[in-house]
C-alpha cells in the first residue's frame, strides 16, 4: 500500500514544472528577506555598539560577549543563507529560461 502511496507522491511531484517566473520570484523573495535580516543585523550591531557591558564581574562579561557574538552570527549566516539562495534561484532562472529557449529553437528548426 505505501508503495502506490509512494507512486502517487513521485508523480505529483513530477508534474510540477520549474518555470522561469516562478524562479525570478522566489529570487526577489529570497533577496527581500536576506535585505531585511541584514537590517535587522545591522540594528543590533548599533544597538550592541551603544550600550556597552558594565559589570564588574567577569564572567557576566564573558557570558553577554558571548550571547551578543551568537545573536549577531546567526543573524549573519541568515543573510548569507538567503542571500545565496536569492543568487541560486536567480541563476536557475536564466538556466531555465535558456534551455526553454533552446527547445523552442531545436524543435522549430
Amino acid at each position: 500500500m505505501s508503495d502506490s502511496q509512494d507512486k502517487s507522491t513521485s508523480s505529483k511531484a513530477a508534474k510540477k514544472e520549474v518555470t522561469p517566473l516562478s524562479c525570478f520570484f522566489a529570487s526577489v523573495v529570497s533577496g527581500g528577506i536576506a535585505v531585511m535580516v541584514y537590517f535587522l543585523m545591522s540594528a543590533i550591531v548599533e544597538t550592541y555598539a551603544d550600550k556597552p557591558i558594565v559589570s564588574p564581574n567577569v564572567i557576566v562579561i564573558k557570558i553577554t560577549t558571548a550571547v551578543r557574538t551568537l545573536v549577531i552570527g546567526m543573524a549573519a549566516l541568515g543573510t548569507g543563507v538567503f542571500g545565496l539562495v536569492a543568487i541560486g534561484l536567480f541563476l536557475l532562472g536564466i538556466q531555465v529560461t535558456i534551455k526553454s529557449l533552446t527547445n523552442k529553437a531545436s524543435s522549430e528548426g
